[in-house]
């Protein structure tokens, strides 16, 4: 009997692009090691009258500098000329863009980092519910933070299967879109974006790290261009290699403006 390979080949369940670096503050760094956010504001000053003297009292802006520290990273695939021809499917195809997929996963592992830096938390962890996103909104609100649309929410599958069994989440009384149609990477919902992320901290267990914030409250920086990739050929030594860099750092901007939602998952696990 003969047996035919399928060329085409079937791509590994693994996160291949950034889920979150659009929910952030972002900046393109030209040349140096460091990106300086500043967070500027009054102050939380409030208005005065004249003083005895008739005079307007002043006062200073606060002026916050926040400064990210890039790092390079890099994923490196190298194939020999044999293995190349060897194998089944389009290798070098497979090397390209499994490297790029590596990068795009470091930068949410980046952004994820800097939000574990926040200290606002919802408390004990439970399972996910109308009271427990009323919660985190609420902190964030108490905490001045406006609610413009940049407010994100990064969840786990388990977190995100709890919420559509709220009649909040799901019911033509509250919403517009319906949630079992179609489930996109990003929704939104009461005011918020929600993305179900594969690898936030302690997935599947119950303790899992699920945050609400605003787009302000953390930095990313990276190089102009951001990934770099190469692919190409050696010739003395007959092999194909293809390669992804990227230059970058997260930074924790705002503390008041992240809620960290601790999550019990732990009953959405396999058996």
């Amino acid at each position: 009997p003969q047996i035919q390979y399928r060329q085409e080949y079937v791509k590994l369940f693994e996160q291949r692009q950034s889920l979150l670096r659009k929910t952030v503050t972002t900046e393109s760094v030209i040349k140096g090691n460091q990106a300086v956010f500043l967070v500027a504001g009054s102050g939380h000053a409030t208005a005065t009258t004249r003083g005895v003297n008739g005079l307007i009292v002043p006062r200073a802006d606060s002026n916050t500098q926040n400064t990210a520290t890039l790092v390079e990273w890099h994923d490196l695939v190298r194939k020999t000329g044999f293995n190349v021809f060897e194998s089944q499917g389009d290798q070098r195809k497979i090397m390209q863009e499994s490297s790029l997929g590596v990068l795009n996963r470091k930068i949410d592992q980046d952004i994820l980092s800097s939000l574990s830096a926040a200290t606002l938390t919802t408390g004990t962890a439970q399972t996910a519910s109308l009271a427990l996103v009323a919660r985190a909104k609420t902190i964030l609100g108490n905490n001045e933070v406006p609610m413009d649309g940049n407010i994100s929410a990064v969840i786990s599958p388990a977190f995100h299967n709890y919420l559509i069994q709220c009649k909040e989440f799901t019911n033509v009384n509250y919403i517009n879109d319906k949630p079992f149609e179609s489930m996109p990477i990003m929704f939104r919902w009461a005011g918020v974006n929600w993305i179900e992320h594969p690898n936030v901290v302690n997935k599947g267990t119950n303790n899992e790290l699920c945050y609400m914030y605003h787009k302000d409250a953390i930095g990313h920086a990276a190089n102009v261009g951001e990934i770099d990739t190469k692919i190409g050929y050696e010739e003395e030594q007959d092999y194909s290699f293809a390669r992804a860099t990227m230059f970058m750092g997260g930074k924790l901007l705002q503390n008041s403006g992240i809620v960290t939602m601790v999550h019990d998952g732990s009953a959405y696990v396999s058996s």
